[in-house]
């Protein structure tokens, strides 16, 4: 069924209200899990090896706090779902979470709202277009398509409970430190830097405001998104926030059921979607997995059931995504086998 006035499709009537979800068996959840330990490193030592001297791409000059990066900085980290962690090069090198911070936060509002509401209120589907257009509001009835552009985390992070700001942030910033299993803090540098240079955030997060999809005060929206962007993080923190995603919304490291079952899956399908912008499509048929990308050179991804992978480096393709991050994930999605479409019989 299409909806008249945006030419988009009724997703309710399609499908329902809620699907139909098994929470107690875990024999009814897709799991599977990692080579053993010893294969997992060499994979991690070979990519990392192989990769290190990648030199395409160009860190991203439109942010003066990202400008800096030093090019050649290269870390890599997995962590499964049973908390073992490998990593290689400046996987302990802290950088700022930037729009990998949306899938999280999105997860977190997902729990809150439930599985239609964030359907309906933030959306699920590809734009096909850049993540900061102001087209595709316009093109959809002034509705945001997905939480991983910024007109939908901006919509997202509007959601986060509570009656002031600082309810909304003390909510998205707990909810991040439960995701990576220890206390996140603020590049106040970036935050300043990104703070002067939002200008086209507020005026989406504004044309959002007429439209009614937002309620809350656009530069208190705007504040919202742009803090979250400058938490700090390393390798190791993406990887473990990625393996909780992997288990069910359970932390490996501290064993804290951060979201539930239902909306670890939801963040995950909207990651498979959305997460590499309008690469999107072409990730998924070369490697397979959910994942997220940020314009600091970060870059999750994650195999449900098996754990997460991550890995930083600034150099950026001309969609905004770590040229050696996703280099990095294609290997080690063929040498561990986590392709999520990968089935049928080894042959000898």
């Amino acid at each position: 069924m299409t909806d008249s006035s945006n030419g988009s499709i009724d997703a309710t009537h399609m499908f329902g209200d809620e699907p139909e979800m098994v929470h107690s068996s875990r024999s009814a959840i897709s799991t599977g899990q990692l080579p053993d330990s010893d294969d997992v490193k060499t994979a991690v030592d070979e990519t990392y090896e192989q990769f290190s001297s990648v030199d395409d791409g160009e860190v991203p000059d439109y942010i003066p706090a990202l400008a800096d990066a030093d090019p050649d900085l290269f870390g890599i980290c997995i962590v499964s779902t049973e908390g073992q962690s490998y990593s290689r090069g400046d996987a302990e090198l802290l950088f700022t979470i930037q729009s990998i911070s949306k899938a999280f936060v999105f997860a977190l509002v997902r729990e809150e709202v439930g599985h239609t509401k964030a359907r309906e209120l933030v959306g699920v589907n590809n734009t096909g277009l850049p993540f900061d257009s102001v087209m595709a509001i316009e093109l959809n009835g002034g509705r945001t398509m997905n939480p991983l552009v910024n007109a939908g985390a901006l919509a997202t992070s509007a959601l986060a409970p509570g009656e002031t700001w600082e309810e909304k942030w003390d909510f998205i910033l707990s909810g991040l430190s439960a995701f990576a299993g220890r206390d996140l803090e603020i590049d106040e540098d970036a935050f300043a830097s990104e703070r002067e240079n939002n200008i086209r955030n507020q005026g989406i997060a504004r044309l959002l405001q007429s439209y009614g999809h937002i309620t809350l005060d656009p530069h208190e929206v705007t504040e919202l998104y742009t803090r979250q962007c400058a938490l700090l993080v390393t390798t190791e923190d993406l990887a473990v926030m990625g393996a909780t995603l992997a288990d069910g919304g359970r932390n490996p490291k501290t064993g804290e059921q951060v979201i539930g079952q239902g909306a670890s899956r939801d963040a995950l399908a909207v990651m498979a979607a959305n997460g590499l912008y309008e690469a999107s499509g072409e990730w998924l048929y070369e490697i397979g997995m959910p994942a997220k990308s940020g314009v600091s050179g970060g870059l999750v991804t994650i195999a449900p059931g098996k754990g997460g992978f991550a890995s930083y480096s600034p150099r950026l393709d001309d969609a905004g995504n770590s040229v050696r991050g996703i280099k990095a994930a294609r290997h080690l999605s063929n040498e561990l086998g986590m392709n999520l479409f990968a089935s049928g019989t080894v042959q000898d």
